[in-house]
């Protein structure tokens, strides 16, 4: 956009929002501007008019109604439908609708770090927000109590429908809006590009092709705990086996596996899905999170019962998993004798390939301390720092890379179980028994060239 006072930051905003489009600047001499202004008509004052127009139109009970097949060509469902669009290219997981009382933003999350990509006028966030929990179903009159829904939309170019996981939440200047892509299409279900080292594949391999037991997934939130139960959905997923999945909701639609969406305000917990289940003649089951005592006696009975059971729980590392499960209530045998293996995880943003730089290593005592070890020192591997580029939008990292600790509940572990034995006595019998913990499994893709040192210190503890 041509302008010849770059200073006036409200007004640009505006014409993006309303237009749709990303806008560059570029300063002219008022003369020249005149004359591109009387050229083209004043067409972005037309549309600022727009918008202008329809505020003033619309009484305040009017606005949080929008008939669909009219307010698709407004700029408000316009520029909500291509702020999708954009965030599904740029491989966004999250979208934030933030309103505050001299700004609005909208951000996205990818490679799980959040950016801003636009600030729409304050004036229509009320529009923006009630829009919104119209395509969601969500009840537009109510803006004192959180609400959740969910949306589906067909793209064109994604060839298939999209849905969108929306919570709304009361903020001081309106109601924040955050939507979660749910797209199948973009997870990625192949074993071997999910940054398992090859002696962790091999004890996953193991676990998951027993006829029974329990794997558990542990880790944060947006730590890739779905996509790790799904790809090993995905590896059992035969025509001889009934596999059945309770999530809160279902993310990755999978054909073949029975998906069951849980819904506590009809009575549909992950336990009663869980006790269903169990009277549908199941091979393998998947429950989305164990929460509670009973969630977990169930998974564990199914698990003692020969059936081969998936699930979660948030704990920061492997051996933390069993000091949860005690704390729940879990009798020791029964975790010892169902649980097969626990498998913490993290992503880290990997390294652009087209513009990362090599960096000259740092002191020995710096290397060491970050946890390398003699042996890692005495080989030949390079450092690597992010430097940006257009591929990368100039971030400097482009994706991301899991980094695992697999833990196998072997005979040993099982006696220290039952022994009753605490947390820092279960990490001990796992690192004697070789486990690699989350720091030394980041600091190996380090040596690998995928990530950067610096990302590792800032996702694993030392």
């Amino acid at each position: 956009m041509a302008v010849s006072d770059p200073t006036q930051i409200q007004s640009f905003q505006k014409i993006a929002f309303a237009s749709g489009v990303t806008v560059d600047l570029v300063v002219v001499p008022d003369d020249q501007l005149s004359s591109l202004l009387e050229w083209l008509g004043q067409r972005s004052t037309t549309i600022l008019k727009e918008i202008s127009e329809e505020q003033e139109a619309a009484q305040p009970s009017q606005a949080l109604y929008i008939d669909n097949e009219e307010a698709e060509d407004g700029p408000i469902p316009r520029f909500i439908h291509k702020t999708l669009s954009d965030a599904l290219n740029a491989g966004a997981s999250d979208i934030h609708f933030e309103f505050y009382e001299q700004m609005a933003r909208v951000r996205f999350r990818v490679d799980g770090q959040l950016r801003e990509v636009v600030q729409p006028p304050v004036a229509v966030r009320g529009q923006l927000a009630s829009r919104i929990k119209v395509m969601a179903r969500l009840d537009i009159s109510e803006k004192r109590v959180p609400q959740d829904g969910r949306i589906q939309i067909a793209f064109h170019k994604h060839g298939r429908p999209i849905d969108f996981r929306v919570s709304t939440l009361p903020t001081l200047f309106g109601e924040k809006v955050v939507m979660r892509i749910l797209n199948s299409d973009a997870a990625t279900l192949n074993i071997d590009q999910l940054g398992f080292e090859p002696f962790q594949k091999e004890m996953l391999l193991e676990a998951i092709h027993r006829p029974y037991g329990m794997v558990l997934v542990t880790g944060p939130t947006g730590s890739g705990k779905t996509v790790s139960l799904y790809t090993c959905l995905n590896i059992l997923n035969t025509e001889d086996v009934n596999i059945s999945t309770a999530e809160d909701p279902a993310e990755i639609n999978l054909p073949g596996i029975n998906q069951v969406n849980v819904n506590d305000k009809q009575g549909l917990t992950f336990a009663a899905a869980l006790k269903s289940f169990l009277r549908q003649d199941p091979d393998i089951i998947m429950v989305g999170e164990i929460r509670d005592l009973e969630t977990a006696d169930i998974a564990i009975k199914a698990a003692q019962t020969g059936h081969m059971v998936f699930s979660t729980l948030h704990t920061n590392n492997a051996p933390a998993t069993l000091s949860r499960m005690l704390n729940m209530g879990v009798a020791p045998f029964n975790i010892a004798s169902s649980v097969s293996l626990i498998m913490a995880q993290r992503l880290l943003r990997r390294l652009c390939s087209s513009c990362k730089r090599e960096v000259e290593r740092p002191p020995v005592p710096a290397l060491k301390k970050a946890g390398f070890t003699d042996e890692d020192l005495a080989k030949d591997w390079k450092l690597y720092r992010p430097v940006g580029c257009d591929s990368c939008r100039g971030k400097g990292f482009k994706g991301r890379v899991g980094v695992y600790e697999v833990m196998p509940i072997t005979e040993e572990m099982q006696r220290v179980i039952m022994n009753n034995g605490t947390e820092v006595d279960i990490m001990n019998m796992a690192y004697k028994e070789g486990m690699v913990d989350l720091r030394r499994a980041g600091l190996l893709k380090v040596m690998q060239g995928l990530t950067s040192l610096e990302e590792v210190i800032a996702h694993t503890n030392d």
